[in-house]
């Protein structure tokens, strides 16, 4: 595969009030492939995961203006990102509260990174599970062919390259195939809670998928719009 081509390695959101141990994870990290960005307030954490939407969060509990727990709910509103809690608190009630408020795993403070790498592994592996329960294999539609497992699209037996919102749009689309899409699930399983209002976001996007996936020709229609309603990835034979 082409360096073009390549999906960007897994982008991992770290949430700590202390410094160094956000230092401490982004230098342990990165040798690893992983990308990183951080928050060091509750507030910013969700903030942040709406803009970049991560494949996975790093949570501690103990922040400074909003509870842990209180952020892994607001995320659970619209997204099901593995959240993978770091705290200090380590008895079974903490634990049963941060996994009933929705987190994927817990580890106490402090852990080896070695068991935080494999961590990583098994939320990655779950989410890839997940992303193609609805599709067995590789999504095909006409000439385009979609990889849920494998992040990986091609038109006419090409690769082409799709920054992450626009795979993660273009996935949305292709699990729930041949149906109609709102706007409103689109923006939010996409961007995020706070965005369902910003219908101008899926315009651009929906055109950049457009200009990459359906010829210029037009002789491959590949996506629908369903004015004021949403979107809706077509298949070959699928009314016009």
């Amino acid at each position: 595969m082409s360096a073009e081509s390549r999906e960007p390695a897994p982008l991992i959101l770290i949430v700590d009030d202390e410094p160094q141990v956000r230092r401490f994870l982004r230098t342990g990290l990165a040798p690893h492939g992983y990308r990183v960005v951080e928050a060091s307030t509750g507030n910013e954490a969700l903030r942040l995961a709406t803009q970049y939407v991560p494949d996975v969060v790093l949570l501690d509990l103990g922040l400074p203006d909003v509870d842990g727990l209180a952020v892994t709910r607001a995320l659970r509103e619209w997204t099901r990102m593995p959240i993978i809690v770091l705290s200090a608190r380590g008895t079974e009630r903490n634990k049963v509260e941060a996994l009933d408020a929705g987190a994927d795993d817990y580890l106490t403070k402090p852990f080896g990174f070695a068991e935080l790498l494999a961590r990583l592994r098994v939320a990655l592996r779950h989410t890839a599970r997940v992303e193609r329960a609805n599709v067995d294999g590789p999504l095909e539609c006409g000439r385009l062919s979609i990889d849920l497992e494998a992040r990986r699209v091609r038109f006419d037996d090409k690769d082409v390259h799709l920054t992450p919102i626009e795979f993660k749009l273009l996935a949305v689309l292709a699990r729930h195939a041949g149906k109609v899409v709102t706007q409103t699930q689109l923006l939010r399983e996409v961007w995020g809670p706070d965005s369902t209002d910003q219908a101008h976001y899926l315009r651009v996007y929906m055109t950049h998928l457009r200009r990459k996936l359906e010829p210029s020709d037009g002789s491959a229609r590949l996506f629908r719009t369903d004015a004021g309603v949403g979107y809706r990835l077509e298949y070959p034979d699928a009314d016009s």
